[in-house]
Parts: structure tokens; sequence; C-alpha cells
């Protein structure tokens, strides 16, 4: 196995643990911490930190029926079915698509994307690229986390294999090229639309949402 070299910055670990990251960046954050053990065992060192210093706090008295309340609602909530991972797809990926295979949507030169969610805060999809092929040139109006599940990609910052992560702020200006072998298929997170040097890209853009 490859061993993997491009990992979460430490702003962005910290916000995933907060709870304040948009929902397409927590999945790619999640997704990439079920793949690589060093960015694990440091958010678990994280966590012990921070259950330290709860240890130490002082003690606050619940009320006489908050037992009896949680109690109630894991009596009347079933706990919902979690997927698996399956194949390079790992759990988090799997949830978003609802235990079901992809289903791609074709975006021209044999690339493919699939939307798993958008909203206001950000938008998640997963991209097909087949060995060799280039994603056209642009830059970015925000940030771009991009987690590659199977194959590799390679541009300005490296290259980028299974489990790497690359961060992409709005000063990557950057033309990600598939590497030989398996085709590339990458989880990307962005804020806001890309910034595609190339007139055919941009007049596509609305269609394909990217």
């Amino acid at each position: 196995m490859t061993q993997i070299q491009h990992h979460i910055s430490d702003d962005i670990l910290d916000a995933y643990r907060a709870g304040t990251l948009p929902h397409a960046f927590s999945v790619v954050v999640a997704a990439h911490l079920s793949i690589c053990d060093a960015c694990r065992a440091e958010l678990e060192a994280y966590d012990l930190v921070g259950g330290a210093l709860l240890a130490g706090a002082p003690q606050t008295e619940m009320q006489p029926d908050a037992r009896a309340r949680i109690m109630s609602q894991l009596d009347t909530t079933p706990a919902p079915a979690v997927p698996r991972g399956s194949g390079v797809f790992p759990a988090p990926v799997m949830t978003e698509l609802k235990g079901q295979p992809p289903k791609w949507r074709m975006l021209g030169g044999g690339i493919r994307q699939q939307i798993l969610s958008a909203d206001q805060e950000g938008s998640l999809r997963l991209l097909y690229i087949p060995p060799g092929k280039a994603v056209p040139e642009h830059s970015h109006g925000g940030l771009e986390l991009t987690l590659v599940l199977q194959g590799s990609f390679s541009d300005s910052e490296g290259e980028f294999a299974r489990g790497d992560l690359e961060t992409a702020y709005d000063d990557l200006d950057h033309q990600p090229i598939a590497g030989p072998g398996l085709p590339c298929i990458c989880l990307a997170a962005t804020d806001a639309p890309l910034r595609f040097h190339a007139l055919v890209p941009r007049l596509l853009q609305p269609l394909f949402r990217i």
C-alpha cells in the first residue's frame, strides 16, 4: 500500500473536531480519517487531551429527570443503519451514496461525476478521471478539498495517490492530470464555483454545477 503523503491541515482538523466544518468538507475529512492512520491517531490524541481537561472541570448537577428523558429517547428513536465501506469507497462515502454504487454522469473526455450533496455552504461530488486525462485548468473562488480514493493525479502541488488529500485555496491555479494505471476516483468538496480558464468549460459550468 502506498504511504499517504498529504494530510489534513491542523486548522481544518480543529474545525472538524469542533463541528464547524460544512457538511461537504466534513465528509471528505471523515473519509480521509477512515483511510489515514496518522491523522486518525492525531484526532484521537486531541480527544484524549480534551477529555482530560473536561475531567478536571467543575461538575454541575443534572436535573432529576435527565436520565429518564435520555433513556426514553433511546427507546423511541432507532439508530439509523450506517453503510459499511465498499471497494474503494470508505463508509462516509457509502453513507452519502446511501449504500448504492455511484450513478456517474458524463462531463466529457471520459470524465464523469456524481454530485452527492449541494447547499449554500458547499458541494460534494465524486469524480472519475481516466488515466492520462486532465481536468480543465482552473483556479478557485474559495476552498477545495480533494481526496483520492483510487488511482492518482498530479498537478503543480505534486502527486496525490489513494488516501492523499489536496487542500486548494483561492491562490492555487492548477490542472490535475490522472496518473497511469487505474482511473482516478476522487471525492471533492468546494464552497464556491471553480474558475475555469478556457471558454468551453465556463459555458458548460452551470449545466454540470461545478
